[in-house]
């Protein structure tokens, strides 16, 4: 039918989603722009550049995690894919 020879020639959706190493490179990337915000709000708030730093890097690592986890879980969720 003229119905399937259009669908056929669709390319098919990677159902897959990312791999786990494109996940962690988005993750860092990610994570480096929002650090540097969290960052220099921080340096706001506290006029610390010391103290500003400290809370990056705790919430670079803790929120890089939470991301990756996010991500993976979000793969293997099939709710508003193409197949």
């Amino acid at each position: 039918m003229i119905l399937d020879r259009f669908k056929s020639t669709q390319k098919p959706v990677n159902t897959l989603g990312d791999k786990p190493k494109r996940s962690v490179l988005k993750a860092l990337s990610w994570r480096a722009l929002g650090s540097i915000d969290t960052v220099l709000i921080s340096w706001i708030i506290t006029g610390s550049i010391g103290a500003a730093f400290t809370i990056g890097t705790v919430e670079l690592v803790t929120k890089m995690v939470l991301y990756y986890g996010h991500e993976r879980l979000w793969n293997r969720i099939q709710w508003g894919k193409q197949v």
